[in-house]
């Protein structure tokens, strides 16, 4: 949901309530202020949704929805990798202290076996000069 994103230059937490529910986090969710550990949630939820094929909280009320994140009431199909359910799990964990730094989901079993982490690096350094220079 990129259209609430905000720069975030203060260590207080913010506490505005948005987003599409499927990726809102618990703390969100409780009226708890957050900060930027919101988007390892996200990560873990847009990972699962990617991967998995529907969102990992799925349920036909918002209600459901809603006490399914807040119970952090995750399942995996039947053959999913055990390093992708480390992963998610590491990232979708109630109290935002807990969750997977991003530094550590780039060396994550599952993330070094499946992607190639110096092609990401190198588009991204280019695609940052072309930013830097048409800016």
């Amino acid at each position: 949901d990129f259209g609430w994103s905000a720069e975030s230059t203060s260590t207080c937490k913010r506490t505005t309530l948005c987003g599409t529910l499927d990726y809102l986090p618990p703390e969100m969710l409780n009226g708890n202020g957050y900060d930027e550990k919101i988007d390892l949630w996200c990560l873990g939820v847009l990972t699962y949704e990617m991967i998995i094929g529907k969102p990992p909280f799925d349920s036909q009320t918002q209600h459901e929805t809603i006490r399914m994140i807040r119970s952090i009431e995750l399942t995996f199909p039947t053959g999913t990798s055990p390093d992708l359910r480390d992963l998610i799990t590491k990232l979708l964990r109630r109290n935002p202290a807990d969750r997977l730094p991003l530094k550590d989901v780039a060396q994550h079993a599952w993330i070094v076996k499946n992607a190639d982490i110096t092609a990401i690096e190198e588009s991204y350094v280019k695609r940052k000069k072309t930013l830097n220079r048409e800016n």
